[in-house]
Protein backbone atom coordinates (compact mmCIF):
# COMPACT_ATOMS: atom_id res chain seq x y z
CA UNK A 1 0.00 0.00 0.00
CA UNK A 2 1.56 3.30 -0.69
CA UNK A 3 0.52 6.66 1.12
CA UNK A 4 0.87 9.78 0.83
CA UNK A 5 4.50 10.27 2.44
CA UNK A 6 5.80 7.38 0.62
CA UNK A 7 4.64 8.98 -3.16
CA UNK A 8 6.04 12.30 -1.93
CA UNK A 9 9.65 10.63 -1.07
CA UNK A 10 9.59 9.31 -4.50
CA UNK A 11 8.18 11.94 -6.41
CA UNK A 12 11.29 14.14 -4.99
CA UNK A 13 13.49 11.13 -5.31
CA UNK A 14 12.57 10.89 -9.14
CA UNK A 15 13.34 15.00 -9.20
CA UNK A 16 15.90 14.89 -7.68
CA UNK A 17 17.60 12.69 -10.58
CA UNK A 18 16.64 13.84 -13.73
CA UNK A 19 17.83 17.44 -12.47
CA UNK A 20 21.24 16.14 -11.81
CA UNK A 21 21.11 14.23 -15.47
CA UNK A 22 20.04 17.88 -17.04
CA UNK A 23 23.14 19.39 -14.89
CA UNK A 24 20.62 21.74 -13.40
CA UNK A 25 20.53 20.12 -9.80
CA UNK A 26 22.33 22.79 -8.07
CA UNK A 27 19.94 25.90 -9.59
CA UNK A 28 16.92 24.24 -9.12
CA UNK A 29 17.08 22.58 -5.73
CA UNK A 30 16.24 25.56 -3.75
CA UNK A 31 12.83 25.82 -5.87
CA UNK A 32 11.89 22.49 -5.49
CA UNK A 33 10.05 23.21 -2.02
CA UNK A 34 8.33 26.29 -4.13
CA UNK A 35 7.50 24.25 -7.09
CA UNK A 36 6.13 21.12 -5.56
CA UNK A 37 4.43 23.31 -2.75
CA UNK A 38 3.33 26.62 -5.36
CA UNK A 39 1.31 29.47 -3.21
CA UNK A 40 -2.18 28.77 -4.17
CA UNK A 41 -2.08 24.95 -3.82
CA UNK A 42 -3.02 22.48 -1.23
CA UNK A 43 -0.84 21.91 1.66
CA UNK A 44 -0.64 18.37 3.46
CA UNK A 45 0.45 19.95 6.95
CA UNK A 46 -1.13 23.47 8.40
CA UNK A 47 0.27 25.14 6.10
CA UNK A 48 2.00 25.71 2.76
CA UNK A 49 5.13 26.97 4.17
CA UNK A 50 5.45 23.93 6.83
CA UNK A 51 5.82 21.20 3.73
CA UNK A 52 8.11 23.29 1.72
CA UNK A 53 10.34 22.90 4.96
CA UNK A 54 10.06 19.13 5.38
CA UNK A 55 10.71 19.14 1.40
CA UNK A 56 13.95 20.94 2.58
CA UNK A 57 15.19 18.82 4.74
CA UNK A 58 14.64 16.03 2.64
CA UNK A 59 16.36 17.04 0.32
CA UNK A 60 19.36 17.48 3.05
CA UNK A 61 19.15 13.74 3.42
CA UNK A 62 19.34 13.00 -0.47
CA UNK A 63 22.13 15.20 -0.65
CA UNK A 64 23.75 12.76 2.50
CA UNK A 65 23.47 15.24 5.14
CA UNK A 66 21.38 14.85 7.99
CA UNK A 67 18.71 17.66 9.53
CA UNK A 68 20.66 17.50 13.16
CA UNK A 69 23.56 18.70 11.29
CA UNK A 70 21.95 21.86 10.30
CA UNK A 71 23.39 25.20 12.15
CA UNK A 72 22.59 27.69 9.90
CA UNK A 73 18.56 27.21 8.90
CA UNK A 74 19.73 30.20 6.16
CA UNK A 75 22.01 27.74 4.14
CA UNK A 76 21.22 26.96 0.95
CA UNK A 77 20.72 23.53 -0.06
CA UNK A 78 22.53 24.48 -2.93
CA UNK A 79 25.82 25.18 -0.89
CA UNK A 80 24.91 21.53 0.36
CA UNK A 81 25.13 20.38 -2.84
CA UNK A 82 28.63 21.54 -3.74
CA UNK A 83 29.88 20.77 -0.36
CA UNK A 84 28.51 16.92 -1.21
CA UNK A 85 29.88 17.15 -4.84
CA UNK A 86 33.72 17.85 -3.39
CA UNK A 87 33.52 14.91 -0.95
CA UNK A 88 35.30 11.59 -2.16
CA UNK A 89 33.46 9.40 -0.18
CA UNK A 90 30.16 9.37 2.11
CA UNK A 91 30.27 10.34 5.34
CA UNK A 92 31.31 7.42 7.58
CA UNK A 93 28.20 6.32 9.47
CA UNK A 94 30.41 3.70 11.90
CA UNK A 95 30.11 5.94 15.29
CA UNK A 96 26.29 7.58 13.71
CA UNK A 97 23.11 6.88 12.51
CA UNK A 98 22.13 6.20 9.37
CA UNK A 99 18.65 7.65 10.19
CA UNK A 100 17.70 11.19 11.67
CA UNK A 101 14.35 12.56 12.33
CA UNK A 102 13.13 15.45 10.70
CA UNK A 103 11.64 17.73 13.30
CA UNK A 104 9.63 19.85 11.14
CA UNK A 105 8.07 16.99 9.69
CA UNK A 106 7.38 15.39 13.06
CA UNK A 107 3.90 15.55 14.23
CA UNK A 108 5.42 15.01 17.93
CA UNK A 109 2.65 12.26 18.90
CA UNK A 110 1.08 12.74 22.74
CA UNK A 111 2.87 9.33 24.98
CA UNK A 112 0.57 6.90 24.08
CA UNK A 113 -2.09 5.86 26.43
CA UNK A 114 -5.32 4.19 27.30
CA UNK A 115 -8.54 7.26 26.74
CA UNK A 116 -12.23 6.81 26.92
CA UNK A 117 -13.93 7.51 23.71
CA UNK A 118 -17.72 9.49 23.67
CA UNK A 119 -18.53 6.19 22.77
CA UNK A 120 -19.19 5.14 26.49
CA UNK A 121 -22.40 4.77 27.79
CA UNK A 122 -21.88 4.35 31.62
CA UNK A 123 -23.80 1.03 31.37
CA UNK A 124 -24.13 -0.83 34.79
CA UNK A 125 -22.31 -3.70 34.64
CA UNK A 126 -19.30 -1.59 34.25
CA UNK A 127 -16.65 -4.17 33.08
CA UNK A 128 -13.96 -1.71 32.27
CA UNK A 129 -14.35 -0.68 36.52
CA UNK A 130 -13.66 -4.22 37.90
CA UNK A 131 -11.52 -5.63 35.84
CA UNK A 132 -8.59 -2.85 35.84
CA UNK A 133 -6.03 -4.16 38.46
CA UNK A 134 -5.25 -0.76 39.64
CA UNK A 135 -8.17 0.24 40.11
CA UNK A 136 -7.87 3.14 37.93
CA UNK A 137 -11.30 3.75 36.44
CA UNK A 138 -14.22 5.07 37.89
CA UNK A 139 -17.74 6.30 36.78
CA UNK A 140 -18.22 9.98 36.96
CA UNK A 141 -21.84 11.46 36.14
CA UNK A 142 -22.35 8.20 34.08
CA UNK A 143 -19.37 8.13 32.23
CA UNK A 144 -16.20 6.17 32.91
CA UNK A 145 -12.55 8.07 33.42
CA UNK A 146 -8.96 7.07 33.99
CA UNK A 147 -6.92 8.10 37.16
CA UNK A 148 -3.83 8.46 34.74
CA UNK A 149 -1.56 8.16 37.99
CA UNK A 150 -2.64 4.79 38.10
CA UNK A 151 -2.93 3.51 35.24
CA UNK A 152 -0.02 0.83 33.74
CA UNK A 153 -1.84 0.84 30.28
CA UNK A 154 -2.57 -2.81 29.97
CA UNK A 155 -5.35 -2.75 28.34
CA UNK A 156 -7.56 -5.08 30.03
CA UNK A 157 -10.26 -1.96 30.11
CA UNK A 158 -10.20 -1.95 26.22
CA UNK A 159 -10.77 -5.52 25.63
CA UNK A 160 -13.91 -5.76 27.83
CA UNK A 161 -15.67 -2.65 26.93
CA UNK A 162 -18.88 -4.43 25.40
CA UNK A 163 -18.94 -0.94 22.96
CA UNK A 164 -15.53 -0.94 22.34
CA UNK A 165 -15.72 3.14 23.57
CA UNK A 166 -11.76 2.44 25.50
CA UNK A 167 -8.73 2.48 22.97
CA UNK A 168 -5.09 2.17 23.60
CA UNK A 169 -3.55 5.64 21.44
CA UNK A 170 -0.12 4.78 20.31
CA UNK A 171 3.10 6.88 18.88
CA UNK A 172 4.16 4.48 15.71
CA UNK A 173 7.56 5.05 15.24
CA UNK A 174 7.85 4.30 19.57
CA UNK A 175 5.44 1.17 18.96
CA UNK A 176 7.61 -0.30 16.29
CA UNK A 177 10.87 0.36 17.82
CA UNK A 178 11.94 -3.12 19.51
CA UNK A 179 14.82 -1.99 21.42
CA UNK A 180 13.29 1.55 23.07
CA UNK A 181 15.53 3.75 20.80
CA UNK A 182 13.10 6.33 20.09
CA UNK A 183 12.70 8.93 22.76
CA UNK A 184 11.24 12.41 23.63
CA UNK A 185 14.12 14.85 24.87
CA UNK A 186 12.97 18.04 27.53
CA UNK A 187 11.19 20.11 24.93
CA UNK A 188 9.08 17.00 23.86
CA UNK A 189 10.87 16.75 20.60
CA UNK A 190 11.46 12.74 19.13
CA UNK A 191 14.84 12.23 18.90
CA UNK A 192 17.07 8.38 18.56
CA UNK A 193 18.80 7.09 21.12
CA UNK A 194 22.37 6.14 19.42
CA UNK A 195 23.38 3.94 22.14
CA UNK A 196 20.33 1.70 21.46
CA UNK A 197 19.62 1.83 18.04
CA UNK A 198 20.06 -0.87 15.47
CA UNK A 199 19.57 1.11 12.46
CA UNK A 200 16.37 -1.62 11.49
CA UNK A 201 14.35 0.84 9.90
CA UNK A 202 11.29 -0.18 11.21
CA UNK A 203 10.23 3.82 12.77
CA UNK A 204 11.22 4.29 9.27
CA UNK A 205 8.81 1.99 7.27
CA UNK A 206 5.77 3.15 10.27
CA UNK A 207 6.60 6.88 10.74
CA UNK A 208 2.93 8.24 9.09
CA UNK A 209 4.31 11.71 8.63
CA UNK A 210 7.63 10.30 7.33
CA UNK A 211 9.44 12.18 9.98
CA UNK A 212 12.19 9.85 10.06
CA UNK A 213 14.60 10.32 7.49
CA UNK A 214 17.33 8.34 5.76
CA UNK A 215 20.59 9.64 5.10
CA UNK A 216 21.07 8.86 1.34
CA UNK A 217 24.18 8.07 -0.97
CA UNK A 218 22.04 8.34 -4.33
CA UNK A 219 24.59 11.28 -5.20
CA UNK A 220 27.53 10.10 -4.41
CA UNK A 221 26.42 7.13 -6.56
CA UNK A 222 24.71 9.35 -9.36
CA UNK A 223 28.31 11.25 -9.55
CA UNK A 224 30.44 8.41 -9.67
CA UNK A 225 28.57 7.01 -12.77
CA UNK A 226 28.37 10.79 -14.73
CA UNK A 227 32.24 10.43 -13.94
CA UNK A 228 32.84 7.32 -15.68
CA UNK A 229 34.03 5.77 -12.56
CA UNK A 230 33.87 1.58 -12.95
CA UNK A 231 30.95 0.79 -10.53
CA UNK A 232 29.15 -2.76 -10.35
CA UNK A 233 25.61 -2.97 -8.48
CA UNK A 234 24.81 -5.72 -6.41
CA UNK A 235 21.08 -6.26 -6.86
CA UNK A 236 20.02 -8.36 -3.40
CA UNK A 237 17.68 -11.59 -3.69
CA UNK A 238 14.40 -9.56 -2.37
CA UNK A 239 14.05 -7.33 -5.15
CA UNK A 240 13.25 -10.78 -7.49
CA UNK A 241 9.59 -10.40 -4.90
CA UNK A 242 9.38 -6.91 -5.38
CA UNK A 243 7.10 -6.52 -9.10
CA UNK A 244 9.99 -5.48 -10.51
CA UNK A 245 9.86 -7.11 -13.61
CA UNK A 246 11.89 -10.46 -15.36
CA UNK A 247 15.79 -10.35 -13.65
CA UNK A 248 17.48 -10.62 -17.31
CA UNK A 249 15.21 -7.38 -17.93
CA UNK A 250 15.97 -5.84 -14.80
CA UNK A 251 19.48 -5.69 -15.14
CA UNK A 252 20.08 -4.76 -18.65
CA UNK A 253 17.61 -1.53 -17.24
CA UNK A 254 20.24 -1.32 -14.24
CA UNK A 255 23.35 -1.22 -16.93
CA UNK A 256 21.82 1.50 -18.77
CA UNK A 257 22.15 3.61 -16.19
CA UNK A 258 25.65 3.25 -16.52
CA UNK A 259 26.98 0.73 -14.13
CA UNK A 260 30.07 -1.29 -15.52
CA UNK A 261 28.42 -4.84 -14.65
CA UNK A 262 25.63 -5.95 -12.50
CA UNK A 263 25.60 -9.04 -10.20
CA UNK A 264 23.37 -10.87 -8.20
CA UNK A 265 24.62 -10.67 -4.14
CA UNK A 266 22.80 -14.50 -4.46
CA UNK A 267 25.72 -15.25 -6.05
CA UNK A 268 27.17 -14.31 -2.61
CA UNK A 269 24.65 -16.02 -0.50
CA UNK A 270 25.79 -19.52 -2.49
CA UNK A 271 28.93 -18.72 -0.53
CA UNK A 272 27.23 -17.32 2.65
CA UNK A 273 25.70 -21.08 2.34
CA UNK A 274 28.59 -23.15 1.86
CA UNK A 275 31.03 -21.12 4.92
CA UNK A 276 27.92 -21.33 7.48
CA UNK A 277 26.96 -24.91 6.68
CA UNK A 278 31.00 -25.72 7.34
CA UNK A 279 31.13 -23.32 10.36
CA UNK A 280 27.70 -24.44 12.03
CA UNK A 281 29.28 -28.67 11.19
CA UNK A 282 32.62 -27.92 12.88
CA UNK A 283 31.00 -26.01 15.78
CA UNK A 284 28.89 -28.75 16.38
CA UNK A 285 31.02 -31.46 15.93
CA UNK A 286 33.40 -29.37 18.59
CA UNK A 287 30.53 -29.84 20.91
CA UNK A 288 29.08 -26.21 21.11
CA UNK A 289 25.65 -25.84 21.31
CA UNK A 290 24.25 -23.30 19.08
CA UNK A 291 25.08 -21.01 16.30
CA UNK A 292 23.04 -18.29 14.80
CA UNK A 293 23.19 -16.96 11.30
CA UNK A 294 24.77 -13.83 10.78
CA UNK A 295 22.90 -12.37 7.35
CA UNK A 296 21.40 -9.39 9.14
CA UNK A 297 22.56 -6.81 10.52
CA UNK A 298 20.13 -5.50 12.48
CA UNK A 299 20.29 -8.54 14.44
CA UNK A 300 23.71 -8.41 14.43
CA UNK A 301 23.45 -4.55 16.11
CA UNK A 302 21.04 -6.02 18.17
CA UNK A 303 23.15 -8.68 19.87
CA UNK A 304 26.37 -6.18 19.48
CA UNK A 305 24.59 -3.50 21.75
CA UNK A 306 22.48 -5.37 24.05
CA UNK A 307 23.46 -8.68 24.93
CA UNK A 308 27.28 -8.62 23.67
CA UNK A 309 27.85 -12.13 25.49
CA UNK A 310 25.91 -13.44 22.95
CA UNK A 311 28.32 -12.97 20.20
CA UNK A 312 30.01 -16.29 20.76
CA UNK A 313 26.63 -18.03 19.43
CA UNK A 314 26.39 -15.58 15.97
CA UNK A 315 28.06 -17.08 12.58
CA UNK A 316 31.23 -15.32 11.94
CA UNK A 317 30.50 -16.08 8.19
CA UNK A 318 30.09 -12.96 6.01
CA UNK A 319 26.97 -12.28 4.73
CA UNK A 320 25.87 -12.57 1.34
CA UNK A 321 27.03 -8.50 0.27
CA UNK A 322 30.02 -8.76 1.34
CA UNK A 323 30.87 -12.52 -0.73
CA UNK A 324 29.43 -10.67 -3.36
CA UNK A 325 31.59 -7.62 -3.38
CA UNK A 326 34.55 -10.44 -3.53
CA UNK A 327 33.17 -11.74 -6.49
CA UNK A 328 32.48 -8.26 -7.80
CA UNK A 329 36.20 -6.72 -7.80
CA UNK A 330 38.16 -10.20 -8.55
CA UNK A 331 35.93 -9.83 -11.68
CA UNK A 332 36.53 -5.83 -11.95
CA UNK A 333 40.26 -4.87 -10.15
CA UNK A 334 39.87 -1.49 -8.52
CA UNK A 335 36.11 -0.91 -9.77
CA UNK A 336 33.54 0.74 -6.74
CA UNK A 337 30.70 -1.37 -5.66
CA UNK A 338 26.62 -0.95 -4.72
CA UNK A 339 24.91 -2.79 -2.74
CA UNK A 340 21.31 -2.22 -3.81
CA UNK A 341 18.40 -3.50 -1.20
CA UNK A 342 15.48 -3.24 1.29
CA UNK A 343 17.56 -2.57 4.21
CA UNK A 344 19.02 0.47 6.40
CA UNK A 345 21.15 -1.98 8.59
CA UNK A 346 23.00 -2.54 5.69
CA UNK A 347 25.16 0.69 5.51
CA UNK A 348 25.76 0.43 8.84
CA UNK A 349 27.15 -2.93 7.83
CA UNK A 350 28.34 -1.48 4.11
CA UNK A 351 30.73 1.20 6.14
CA UNK A 352 32.06 -1.72 8.12
CA UNK A 353 33.27 -3.57 5.14
CA UNK A 354 34.41 -1.84 2.88
CA UNK A 355 31.09 -1.32 0.48
CA UNK A 356 31.53 1.95 -1.07
CA UNK A 357 27.50 2.82 -1.36
CA UNK A 358 24.51 1.70 -0.41
CA UNK A 359 21.40 1.98 -2.24
CA UNK A 360 17.54 1.43 -1.89
CA UNK A 361 15.32 -0.34 -3.83
CA UNK A 362 13.42 3.04 -4.02
CA UNK A 363 16.21 5.04 -4.44
CA UNK A 364 17.01 2.41 -7.48
CA UNK A 365 14.02 2.87 -9.13
CA UNK A 366 13.89 6.48 -8.88
CA UNK A 367 17.12 6.55 -10.88
CA UNK A 368 15.38 4.36 -13.64
CA UNK A 369 12.86 6.95 -13.77
CA UNK A 370 14.77 9.53 -14.03
CA UNK A 371 16.35 8.05 -16.83
CA UNK A 372 12.98 7.13 -18.47
CA UNK A 373 14.08 3.54 -18.84
CA UNK A 374 11.06 1.15 -18.80
CA UNK A 375 12.72 -2.40 -17.26
CA UNK A 376 9.61 -4.51 -19.58
CA UNK A 377 10.99 -3.02 -22.81
CA UNK A 378 14.42 -3.70 -22.15
CA UNK A 379 15.99 -6.75 -23.91
CA UNK A 380 16.96 -9.72 -21.47
CA UNK A 381 20.44 -9.37 -20.01
CA UNK A 382 22.70 -12.63 -20.75
CA UNK A 383 23.17 -13.48 -17.01
CA UNK A 384 26.51 -15.83 -17.39
CA UNK A 385 25.41 -17.89 -14.30
CA UNK A 386 22.25 -17.41 -12.81
CA UNK A 387 22.22 -18.04 -8.69
CA UNK A 388 20.75 -21.38 -7.19
CA UNK A 389 17.32 -21.18 -6.34
CA UNK A 390 17.71 -21.49 -2.58
CA UNK A 391 20.60 -18.78 -2.91
CA UNK A 392 17.69 -16.17 -4.64
CA UNK A 393 15.62 -17.52 -1.11
CA UNK A 394 17.74 -15.61 1.40
CA UNK A 395 15.08 -13.08 1.63
CA UNK A 396 12.51 -14.81 2.67
CA UNK A 397 12.23 -15.87 6.33
CA UNK A 398 14.03 -19.37 6.94
CA UNK A 399 15.42 -19.44 3.74
CA UNK A 400 18.98 -19.25 5.39
CA UNK A 401 17.88 -22.15 7.51
CA UNK A 402 16.44 -24.18 4.00
CA UNK A 403 19.62 -23.28 2.10
CA UNK A 404 22.19 -24.47 5.14
CA UNK A 405 20.07 -27.70 5.24
CA UNK A 406 20.32 -28.41 1.89
CA UNK A 407 24.28 -27.73 1.95
CA UNK A 408 24.40 -30.50 5.00
CA UNK A 409 22.67 -32.66 2.74
CA UNK A 410 19.45 -32.37 4.84
CA UNK A 411 20.47 -33.92 8.24
CA UNK A 412 23.83 -34.30 9.54
CA UNK A 413 25.11 -37.35 10.48
CA UNK A 414 27.35 -36.94 12.99
CA UNK A 415 25.14 -34.41 15.22
CA UNK A 416 21.51 -33.92 15.46
CA UNK A 417 20.04 -30.93 13.54
CA UNK A 418 17.25 -29.04 15.12
CA UNK A 419 16.62 -25.81 13.69
CA UNK A 420 14.69 -22.85 14.34
CA UNK A 421 13.78 -19.45 13.18
CA UNK A 422 12.83 -16.10 14.69
CA UNK A 423 10.60 -13.74 12.40
CA UNK A 424 10.69 -10.55 12.93
CA UNK A 425 12.60 -8.68 15.94
CA UNK A 426 10.74 -7.29 18.66
CA UNK A 427 11.26 -5.92 22.22
CA UNK A 428 10.79 -9.80 23.24
CA UNK A 429 13.74 -10.89 21.36
CA UNK A 430 16.89 -10.59 22.97
CA UNK A 431 14.74 -12.56 26.27
CA UNK A 432 13.99 -15.39 23.82
CA UNK A 433 17.56 -15.16 22.36
CA UNK A 434 19.35 -15.77 26.19
CA UNK A 435 16.65 -18.42 26.39
CA UNK A 436 18.13 -20.52 23.36
CA UNK A 437 21.66 -19.50 24.96
CA UNK A 438 20.51 -21.42 28.43
CA UNK A 439 19.01 -23.97 26.79
CA UNK A 440 15.59 -23.30 27.60
CA UNK A 441 14.01 -23.51 24.40
CA UNK A 442 15.66 -26.31 22.44
CA UNK A 443 17.39 -25.39 18.95
CA UNK A 444 21.03 -25.43 17.89
CA UNK A 445 20.98 -24.02 14.49
CA UNK A 446 18.76 -20.97 14.94
CA UNK A 447 17.85 -17.55 12.12
CA UNK A 448 17.49 -14.22 13.33
CA UNK A 449 15.99 -12.05 10.61
CA UNK A 450 14.98 -8.38 11.94
CA UNK A 451 11.85 -7.64 9.68
CA UNK A 452 9.19 -10.33 9.92
CA UNK A 453 8.94 -12.32 6.73
CA UNK A 454 12.47 -11.83 5.56
CA UNK A 455 14.03 -9.00 3.71
CA UNK A 456 11.46 -9.09 1.62
CA UNK A 457 9.46 -7.13 3.64
CA UNK A 458 13.01 -4.65 4.55
CA UNK A 459 11.64 -0.96 4.98
CA UNK A 460 12.65 -0.01 1.75
CA UNK A 461 10.82 -2.46 0.22
CA UNK A 462 8.75 -1.13 -3.09
CA UNK A 463 6.28 -3.21 -1.84
CA UNK A 464 4.65 -1.35 1.30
Amino acid sequence: MIDGSVFLRRELMIRFVRAFNNGSLETELDRFPVEMRPRQGNSSRCCIYHDRAVIKYRLMNLLGFSCEEETDEARTLASYYREAMTREKPADITGRLPLSVCEAGCSECPSSQVVITGNCRGCFSRPCMYNCPKGAISVVNQVSTIDYTKCIKCGKCTSVCPYHAIVKTTVPCETACPTGAIHKDNDGHTRINGEKCISCGKCFAKCPFSAILERSQLLDVLKALKNGEKVVAMLAPALMSQDAGPIEQLFTAVSRLGFTDVIEVALGAEETTAAEAAEFREKMNAGEKLMTTSCCPAYVELVRKFIPDFRQYVSTTPSPMVFAAGIARRKHPGCKVVFVGPCVAKRVEACRNGIDWVLSFEELFAMLAGKNIDVISCEPWPIPRPAIDRARNFAKSCGVTEAVISELGGFADDFKLEAKAIDGIDRKTVTTLKMYASGKLPANFLEVMCCQGGCVNGPCSLRK
